[in-house]
């Protein structure tokens, strides 16, 4: 499956790079981006995921007598079906597929004339959206005990009493595959809207990170709402970074509000809106 997945990506990919319609002038960006803005969002992101990571390395994994009081039924029924699984095969897999994609998305848009003319400002771009899903990641797990399914079982060696044994929530394979092929995805779209080939290369964007959830919860690395979560987080920060970035004209503006709230009380002030 992880091999089907890479090539539906490349494929995908490298088909609409070549032929994408030049609806965006080549040499322009749909994007726009500030270094005073950007830069210390990027630092800021990054410092969020190192605190996020100084918290996993704070907490403890669970001794003889807690892995011995761990029962099945105390898995949300949803869930309970992977409880207890655990290769290290489908672990391999899921490294495999996830790792490696999170280097080919971003340089397979490089294969684009129009995406190449603006490539450094589109990896920049990619970096921002890389760790705003890393830092809610590393929040998440940094503070969220959950036990991994494989704890449930009896293999899993000494990773049973390790700390990342409590990660389980929520899935950062998946969502930082997630991340990298929607944001590709999107990028491909926004310099080249209306391009031949469209709806595989999202197809594809879609299907790889699935293709990694399959193989963690196979993996007994994380149950199946894991999954979902971390694939939701990296497809909406793939999509919704580069969305926030978009040129719109004025993109954002403040106009006076006022009116009456359900109690009749009188209300005024200032709204600030962004087009998406």
């Amino acid at each position: 499956m992880k091999f089907l997945a890479s090539l539906a990506l490349a494929g995908s990919l490298l088909t609409a790079a070549a032929p994408a319609a030049q609806a965006q002038t080549k040499g322009t960006s749909p994007y726009h981006t500030r270094f005073a803005v950007d830069g210390p969002i990027i630092l800021g992101l990054g410092a969020t995921s190192a605190f996020g990571l100084y918290r996993v390395q704070q907490k403890s994994g669970l001794s003889d007598a807690e892995l011995a009081n761990l029962k099945k039924e105390d898995v949300p029924s949803f869930d309970r079906f992977s409880a207890g699984w655990y290769s290290d095969n489908w672990q391999t897999a899921s490294d495999l597929l996830c790792y490696p994609t999170l280097v080919i998305a971003p340089a397979l848009l490089a294969l684009n004339d129009n995406v190449r003319s603006r490539y450094g400002q589109v990896l920049g771009l990619y970096v921002q959206t890389m760790l705003a899903s890393d830092a809610l990641f590393t929040t998440s797990v940094g503070n969220i005990y959950r036990y991994r399914p494989y704890l449930y079982g009896t293999e899993g060696g000494s990773g049973r009493t390790g700390k990342i044994a409590t990660n389980s929530f929520f899935a950062g394979h998946t969502a930082h595959t997630a991340t990298a092929t929607f944001f590709a995805a999107k990028v491909l779209h926004d310099f080249n809207p209306g391009y031949e080939g469209e709806g595989l290369v999202w197809g594809a964007a879609a299907v790889v990170p699935a293709a990694v959830a399959y193989s963690r919860v196979k993996a007994g690395k994380h149950f199946l709402s894991d999954n979902i979560v971390g694939y939701t987080v990296g497809a909406t920060m793939g999509i919704l970074v580069p969305q926030l970035h978009k040129n719109k004209g004025a993109g954002v503006s403040l106009a006076p509000l006022q009116g009456l709230n359900v109690n009749g009380y009188s209300y005024s002030g200032m709204m600030l809106t962004k087009q998406l």
